[in-house]
């Protein structure tokens, strides 16, 4: 694959992971909190739902979108040739 395709295939993946993500984390911080008292009728692990995802949740959510970004963005790092050593 020429190197021009190569990295414009790159970049459009990155785009679109990076675009995915973003949503992700706008629904942990803002939807789930605009949501709270409605999930509070829930419970996880003995708490309100709306409670345990504003204490803890969002950020276990946080630290995964973080995981999977760095993990997948290495992959495809090494994927096009553009990888770090």
């Amino acid at each position: 694959m020429p190197k021009t395709r190569l990295l414009q295939t790159y970049w459009r993946k990155t785009l679109r992971i990076t675009a995915v993500l973003v949503a992700v984390w706008f629904v942990a911080t803002f939807v789930v909190v605009y949501y709270a008292a409605d999930l509070n009728r829930f419970s996880f692990l003995g708490f309100p739902l709306g409670f345990f995802m504003a204490a803890q949740g969002s950020l276990l959510i946080y630290v995964a979108l973080v995981w999977f970004y760095a993990r997948y963005m290495n992959r495809l790092d090494k994927e096009c040739g553009v990888a770090e050593e």
